[in-house]
């Protein structure tokens, strides 16, 4: 089992001079102390749920581009882009952009998106969640043929490429990671079966863990997949450093239903001092645990 690092919260007593320096000795720390993958929000404003709006957001992917320009293994990833950000095309051509730039280290993290505030803000179109959903599918099949040999057209409802070129190909093969966020039984969950490397679950107790999972598992069968070919990553709300045995414990119990990968949320002020200190209490002791197949 292993664990990745989610930066969420850019507001520090430093103020905005502190982000660039904060950011880039995060992912450094994470980087070299053998997380698995560094992640960022990909959202216009702050989360309103946690945050003031107000607070401090970067712009996801420009974000990891600094991030990749000081790191050297990492995996790098949004948590999540929201399908109504960018056009699919273009997402597909900026994903390869950090692919290449980082050394093959790019993961397409994707959803259906929900924050409505920020999209009415700047004007950026909000369809119905219904719409949302098959637009998150046809984006997802967009960057499938990018990342193919077939530059030819894609026709969907919502989506027409004339032509699907891209290059330079991705480093990556045979292509970037598709990871899916969030918890749908529905559709997020049948995505995930159908197309999706690996899936991001936000609910994080264990009975409810185990429901998703066996959720997900009855797609994979009527997709004909194998759910072990699926990295199943969950978010963590147990401190790892404070709460060290019940992290564990925890984690264990996670293993057992198949999760591979726990994703840990960075606090500020010290942001540095929480990843060093959740290498030295836990990655070790991480890494023998074995997941479920």
């Amino acid at each position: 089992m292993d664990a990745g690092i989610h930066f969420r919260h850019f507001t520090n007593p430093g103020g905005d001079a502190v982000i660039a320096p904060l950011l880039a000795d995060t992912a450094k720390v994470a980087d070299e102390a053998g997380f698995a993958l560094f992640t960022v929000m990909d959202h216009f404003f702050q989360m309103e749920k946690m945050w003031p709006a107000e607070e401090p957001m970067l712009e996801g992917y420009t974000a990891l581009g600094f991030v990749a320009a000081h790191t050297s293994r990492i995996q790098l990833a949004t948590l999540v882009t929201g399908v109504t950000y960018r056009h699919p095309g273009l997402l597909a051509k900026t994903v390869t952009t950090l692919d290449v730039l980082s050394g093959g280290r790019a993961v397409l993290g994707i959803g259906a998106a929900w924050y409505e505030r920020e999209h009415l803000g700047l004007g950026v179109p909000f369809p119905p969640l219904a719409e949302r959903f098959e637009r998150m599918e046809e984006a997802v099949q967009v960057c499938l043929q990018m990342w193919s040999d077939d530059d030819g057209p894609y026709r969907g409802r919502h989506y027409t490429l004339a032509e699907t070129l891209n290059r330079p190909r991705s480093l990556r093969r045979p292509r970037p990671p598709i990871l899916i966020g969030g918890n749908g039984e529905q559709k997020t969950l049948r995505m995930v079966a159908k197309y999706a490397d690996a899936c991001n679950l936000t609910v994080t107790g264990i009975d409810e863990v185990r429901h998703k999972i066996d959720v997900l598992r009855r797609h994979c069968e009527r997709e004909g997949r194998d759910i072990a070919d699926i990295r199943i990553t969950v978010q963590n709300d147990i401190d790892p450093i404070q709460d060290r045995d019940e992290f564990l414990r925890n984690a264990e119990k996670l293993a057992a239903l198949g999760v591979r990968h726990v994703h840990l949320r960075v606090p500020q002020p010290d942001p540095v001092g929480f990843v060093t200190g959740a290498a030295e209490s836990v990655l070790a002791p991480l890494a023998q645990i074995e997941p479920a197949h």
